[in-house]
């Protein structure tokens, strides 16, 4: 089991939700300007980094 690969699988999962949240939010106009820009980009940056965890690592038998 490659720990490198289960954490970018997870922080991948918490980007999406991340994004879903604020794309909901921005839709519904549920919550303020702020809170939807911090989701939006912490959800982006954990996205594009788990994203490049699994790209970036190599599988080992």
């Amino acid at each position: 089991m490659n720990v490198k690969r289960t954490f970018g699988t997870i922080l991948t999962i918490l980007g999406i939700i991340g994004l879903i949240y604020c794309g909901w939010g921005f839709v519904n106009h549920s919550t303020g300007n702020r809170e939807l820009i911090v989701t939006g980009i912490i959800g982006l940056i954990f996205f594009m980094s788990g994203i490049g965890l699994v790209k970036n690592t190599k599988d080992v038998a």
